[in-house]
């Protein structure tokens, strides 16, 4: 063997493309231009249901953080709360302030408390205001001055016996001044019902304008002061409804929020 031979040990180097063919090209995807891509629905229905949910958490969130600035100010000013006389606007008496004070959840209710106290106010007063129409037409003096005691007692006493004390229990969550509410309110609803019917107990039920004392003073033939009358029948009818109204919903969160058993474990504590 000549020292000029190959290594037989030595790499092939092998060229595949020496013999002048190469490796054939993989042929075209056919494309339709006319298919379409389905994408599904399901994904804009749930980014929408995302976005609500988002919005809700952060309603929330900003109740809650306005809930929490609300009770600090309290803190600050020593657990206490305004008295200042702010309302009515045009004649401050009394200090209300249902948008400070009460917490945002519980502000429809006692807005709308708000607006039975103030219609009472404003169906006694029609109720003056039909006696009188009836007075001038010989319905006799006890009838007008019944309607004018019915007015100068009930109002301030509705405000003192039921409205202020849901106010306090909506403002701190006092558990007594929710008790004191439902049974004085109870018994607005009951005086609403008694004024809606007006019965004949009282005056011959003529000193308010009920379904009962409007039929009666048709039969008197008297047109226009029935029409009085059962336009004050409506009234007290709409203010009984809304107080029921409300009646419901602050018992459905007086019970939610668990006051119900607080107080029942209070009551079984001062038994023992």
């Amino acid at each position: 063997m000549s020292r000029y031979d190959a290594n037989p040990f030595a790499e092939e180097d092998v060229n595949p493309f020496a013999d002048g063919k190469g490796l054939s090209p993989l042929p075209p995807e056919r494309y339709d231009r006319g298919a379409t891509i389905d994408i599904p629905l399901d994904n804009s229905r749930s980014l929408k249901d995302k976005e609500k949910e988002l919005k809700a958490r952060e309603a929330e969130l900003k109740r809650r953080e306005q809930e929490i600035k609300r009770k600090e100010e309290n803190v600050k000013k020593g657990g206490g709360f305004s008295t200042d006389k702010n309302w009515p606007p045009f004649y401050p008496i009394i200090h209300h302030d249902i948008a400070n004070e009460i917490p945002i959840h519980l502000q429809k209710i006692q807005y709308v408390a708000l607006t039975t106290y103030l219609g009472l106010v404003v169906t006694l007063l029609w109720n003056i205001i039909a006696v009188t129409v009836f007075f001038f037409h010989g319905g006799g003096i006890i009838n007008w001055i019944m309607s004018i005691i019915y007015f100068v007692t009930t109002c301030p006493l509705a405000y003192f016996l039921w409205y202020r004390p849901l106010y306090r229990a909506m403002r701190t969550d006092s558990s007594l001044s929710f008790a004191g509410f439902f049974l004085c309110y109870t018994f607005h609803i009951g005086f609403c019902i008694f004024c809606a019917l007006a019965p004949p107990i009282i005056s011959g039920g003529l000193s308010l304008t009920g379904i009962l004392s409007a039929i009666a003073i048709i039969t008197l033939n008297y047109v226009t002061v029935a029409i009085f009358y059962f336009i004050g029948f409506g009234m007290f009818v709409i203010e009984t409804l809304m107080s029921i109204w409300v009646l419901k919903q602050v018992l459905t969160y007086f019970r939610s929020s668990g006051k119900a058993q607080d107080m029942k474990r209070d009551a079984v504590r001062a038994a023992i």
